[in-house]
């Protein structure tokens, strides 16, 4: 009867729930629920809820039978300035000087889903449901080369079935199946798809329409009481091979293959009283790993869609998150926390990334929850992420020497979750 109950929650969740569109530790989301949003986004050693095995899935036999809903709401403010001159096809130059705000859409909500239920006190079977991450812009006008509508929509929607259990009384272990489907766009990219040397296949590179793929992956975790008061955590995410988006073949390295990358990380939490935990995580994200998200604009003269063709020229991040929980009464907890990511973006490589301007770095995070009943809690989040910026050159095939672009990024984020244990 559970297997069932399992096996419908993963229907509904897989159909129902879209990925996010935009997220800020590079493209990852900072954190996987609204509770560990609320405590800057750590987890690996401090699960609280059904969402847990989208950081540790060691973490899914410690929490009980229950189930969370939630739902969370975008606000990301991104675009670029620049300055200088283009060159025109007559031989004359255009100055390209300005301000271009890539917000079409502003609004972007987030939903999330977990569900975990014993097997035994020392067994779980659960499922988490969330969005990965996301890259979203949409500029109604913009500087040449790129055309009015420039803009890309990537989102990608984990569904992660889990299974985790206790070795001993003090250490866990989980193992999770991330089942990913995404789904990409770009508009207005004419101009540079069909420039010469720049797309192996100009026809699949921009203007598609939304196309989908799926792949898989796993993630591994472990958990372990060393004191009484004192908890570590350590998690591993493969990297997750993805179809290509054939659509896109001409613009993404390997034909239009977007995977998504491994990342490590380790975490504690420690009960400093009966009251307050002080939990940390730290991770590493290898966007090495996906030659479309870390090559250069030109790697060995290899053109769009090529094997290892350009991409985002991204580079591997740190991640680190620390945060506190306090139970104010038996009935309110509050939580606030601090997450700081590396930017992926350096100076050498902003015109691309006009495309997906995620430079930013710290988040400062609100939360709370209360308990409506024994078995009832609603919980909410705050997020705020301080604009930051990064200047660079425009590439000399365009722009005249001296160009610069300058991207931008700031994201408010509001959250609810409803929980309810069984």
């Amino acid at each position: 009867m559970q297997l069932n109950k399992l096996a419908a929650a993963l229907l509904v969740a897989g159909a129902a729930l879209p990925g996010a569109a935009f997220a800020t530790n590079g493209y990852f989301q900072p954190g996987f629920s609204v509770k560990s949003v609320g405590m800057g986004g750590v987890g690996i050693a401090f699960p609280q809820d059904a969402m847990a095995a989208a950081i540790n899935p060691a973490g899914m036999v410690e929490i009980g039978n229950r189930a969370d809903f939630g739902v969370s709401l975008f606000r990301p403010d991104r675009g670029v300035t620049t300055n200088g001159s283009m060159y025109t096809p007559g031989g004359g130059t255009m100055s390209i000087s300005g301000s271009y705000a890539g917000n079409d859409k502003k609004n972007f909500l987030i939903p999330e889903f977990g569900y975990n239920h014993m097997l035994s006190p020392t067994m779980s079977l659960g499922v988490s449901v969330f969005g990965n991450g996301g890259l979203n812009t949409g500029y109604s006008t913009i500087f040449p080369p790129f055309a009015s509508g420039t803009g890309v929509d990537m989102q990608q929607l984990f569904i992660a079935p889990t299974f985790a259990m206790k070795l001993n009384a003090n250490n866990a272990i989980g193992i999770t199946a991330n089942l990913v489907h995404q789904s990409f766009r770009a508009n207005g990219l004419s101009n540079l798809c069909y420039y010469p040397n720049m797309s192996a296949t100009p026809t699949a590179c921009t203007d598609q329409g939304h196309d989908n793929s799926n792949g898989a992956g796993l993630r591994v975790g472990w958990l372990g009481r060393v004191t009484p008061t004192l908890t570590l955590g350590a998690t591993y995410q493969t990297k997750t091979s993805m179809q290509g988006f054939s659509k896109y073949r001409g613009l993404f390295a390997n034909a239009g293959q977007f995977d998504i990358p491994s990342n490590f990380g380790v975490g504690f939490a420690w009960a400093a009283n009966t009251q307050l935990t002080i939990a940390g995580d730290y991770m590493r994200i290898k966007y090495s790993d996906v030659p479309a998200i870390a090559n250069g604009p030109n790697p060995g003269g290899a053109l769009g869609g090529d094997p290892n063709g350009p991409g985002f020229s991204w580079q591997d991040i740190n991640v680190y998150k620390l945060g506190v929980a306090w139970q104010y009464s038996p009935q309110l907890t509050l939580r606030a926390g601090w997450n700081h990511g590396d930017n992926p973006i350096s100076s050498d490589n902003v015109f691309f990334n006009t495309l997906a301007p995620g430079v930013v770095t710290d988040h400062l995070t609100l939360g709370a929850t209360y308990a409506i009943s024994p078995s009832l809690e609603l919980s909410a989040d705050y997020v705020h992420v301080p604009k930051h910026t990064v200047t660079g050159s425009l590439p000399t095939n365009f722009f005249t020497p001296g160009s610069t672009e300058t991207l931008y990024m700031s994201q408010d984020v509001f959250g609810l979750s409803l929980g309810w244990k069984y």
